[in-house]
């Protein structure tokens, strides 16, 4: 925590500075009031002085509206500084996630990470306001009522002294014990959150499946261990305000007593007796804070590295190593030399020893059995992930010595799930090329045959839902692939374009495609063997490695795997 705070509160200083000071100018008004108090008793009440009894009151007025004005003071200096460093935090961890490649977010899990984003940094936001707010003031009010009660009476003042760090040393028990149930706390938050999310973003096959009695039971076991280590944690957290009243009444008791007995002998007057009370009643509230603050600092502790865990995540895939290497346009469009790759904790590898080039102007297809490897390949080009072993070359340069953001500007891809964002459908078409016009907009909606139904609603103004939900499956695949083709990139990869279309759709669009990319290399993965079979060339995967690359009729007399797939899809035809 000290570390983030060391890094975020940079830029609030000032606010970091005047919070404490206000609460420290509170606290020396409040130690003031009972020597007023004091003074009221012994002189103003003893002597029947009714103007000295107003004068001192207004004295306490004075102080009361002081206090008041520094704690404002120090509230809002503190919360300016909480807030804006929580702003920074969280712009950093958001920037930062955003560097991550397919391996971090693949290994941490989205839902940890949106929890991280929002619980975790509002706890190290309300941790930082009460540290400023209370750091300074707690501590003081219990020295300094310690030190103005010894210039009262010594002998009274061993009472403080041995009851304090019996509070102290209560306080750090209970803190000491919390500490890892917090922990196991914000574990358990992780996994209501993942499935929260997998409920809401699955509910259609949820329902369509029957299902949601047994994930609402699935959510209750999930939020009862939630419950029974928070009702757990809150019971150690619940024992500390009793245990500290307790042992500070019993404080104030002991001098009650020790006072009258002084009071009697004449060595201390009944202010005195009344201030110390007065004191100790101070220390008493001051300490409570102090536990509050304890515990909450126990809370933001826990957050603190949970965030500093994800900031001090390297990803995997940096731009360390590129440099403005010259491009060939003699090289291929992309070139696999012996490429190598296995996600990570995996037992073995996704890929192995893979091989091709695609030059510029060809169209490739790639085809295979679900899981052998096909979109994994097509994911290293843009540098997803980054190779175990070989090399990936686009226009002749590896792409790990190329800047990333220059790399993907020139890739247009199509993801297997199609993504699309709130917003307007010109909003979503821009996300290649910012610049782009309605013109060339409207050109790629036409080769992504989406044009139609787009200008059916209200054209580029028409409104996209969240994830896309106001267009159908298919309507949704062909915004996304028009908007791979805004800007009109050197590379186009399609990951399995055409599940959602109809026959008649798919073959418009492919030969739309062809027409419309002419100079680019085109690869495009399927399931279909009618969306490749008319490709320049077609690579054949399985399990992980390439079992044939060449044109249609070439592979089905030297690939008994592309034998195999088109003898499932296509027997009608007589192949």
């Amino acid at each position: 925590m000290i570390k983030l705070m060391k890094e975020y509160l940079k830029g609030y200083r000032l606010e970091a500075f005047c919070a404490p000071l206000g609460k420290l100018f509170e606290a020396i008004f409040e130690l003031i009031v009972p020597s007023v108090m004091a003074s009221i008793i012994d002189v103003g009440i003893k002597n029947a002085d009714n103007g000295y009894v107003m004068k001192m009151c207004l004295v306490l007025v004075i102080l009361g509206v002081l206090g008041l004005a520094s704690s404002l003071t120090a509230q809002y200096f503190a919360a300016k500084a909480a807030v804006g460093m929580g702003t920074q935090l969280r712009t950093k961890l958001f920037a930062h996630i955003n560097s991550f490649s397919y391996a971090e977010i693949d290994r941490l899990g989205a839902n940890t990470l949106v929890t991280r984003m929002t619980v975790d940094i509002n706890t190290v936001q309300s941790g930082v306001n009460m540290i400023l707010r209370l750091f300074m003031r707690s501590p003081f009010i219990v020295i300094g009522a310690v030190a103005a009660a010894m210039f009262i009476s010594m002998k009274l003042t061993i009472i403080f002294l041995l009851f304090t760090p019996i509070m102290g040393i209560a306080i750090y028990l209970c803190t000491k014990y919390t500490l890892p149930l917090y922990k196991e706390l914000q574990k358990k938050l992780d996994k209501t959150s993942l499935i929260t999310g997998e409920n809401i973003s699955g509910v259609r096959i949820i329902r369509a499946f029957s299902r949601t009695g047994d994930e609402r039971r699935r959510f209750e076991a999930a939020a009862d261990e939630l419950c029974e280590i928070q009702t757990h944690a809150g019971r150690v957290s619940a024992v500390m305000s009793p245990l500290t009243y307790v042992l500070v009444n019993i404080a104030i008791a002991l001098i009650i007593w020790q006072g009258g007995i002084s009071v009697n002998a004449g060595t201390l007057t009944q202010g005195e007796v009344v201030a110390l009370i007065n004191l100790m009643t101070q220390i008493l509230l001051s300490l409570i804070r102090l536990a509050e603050l304890v515990m909450n600092l126990t809370k933001t502790h826990t957050s603190s590295l949970r965030i500093l865990e994800i900031l001090d995540t390297k990803p995997n895939v940096t731009d360390s190593a590129a440099k403005d290497a010259m491009e060939s346009i003699d090289s291929p469009a992309v070139e696999f030399k012996n490429v190598s790759f296995g996600y990570s904790n995996a037992e073995r590898c996704a890929l192995e020893n893979i091989s091709f080039s695609i030059k510029r102007g060809e169209t490739v297809g790639m085809i295979g059995g679900t899981g052998c490897g096909k979109t994994t390949i097509v994911n290293l080009i843009p540098r997803f992930y980054d190779v175990s072993e070989g090399q990936i070359l686009v226009n002749g340069v590896d792409v790990r010595r190329q800047p990333i953001e220059r790399l993907r500007r020139s890739i247009g891809i199509v993801p297997q799930k199609a993504v699309l964002f709130k917003g307007t459908v010109r909003d979503n078409m821009k996300w290649r090329d910012k610049n782009a016009d309605d013109e060339e907009i409207l050109d790629a909606l036409d080769t992504a045959q989406a044009l139609d139904f787009v200008n059916e609603k209200q054209g580029l103004d028409t409104a996209v839902g969240q994830d896309g939900k106001n267009f159908s499956g298919g309507q949704r695949q062909r915004l996304t692939i028009a908007r791979a083709l805004v800007g009109k990139p050197e590379i186009l990869i399609l990951d399995d374009p055409s599940s959602a279309l109809d026959p008649a759709t798919d073959a418009r669009l492919r030969r739309a495609i062809a027409e419309k990319t002419r100079g680019s290399a085109v690869i495009i993965v399927s399931q279909r063997i009618s969306s490749i079979r008319n490709a320049d060339k077609i690579i054949a995967v399985d399990d992980g490695r390439i079992a044939g690359i060449g044109t249609h009729s070439q592979l089905l007399e030297s690939c008994g795997v592309y034998k195999q797939i088109c003898d499932s899809q296509l027997r009608e035809e007589g192949v």
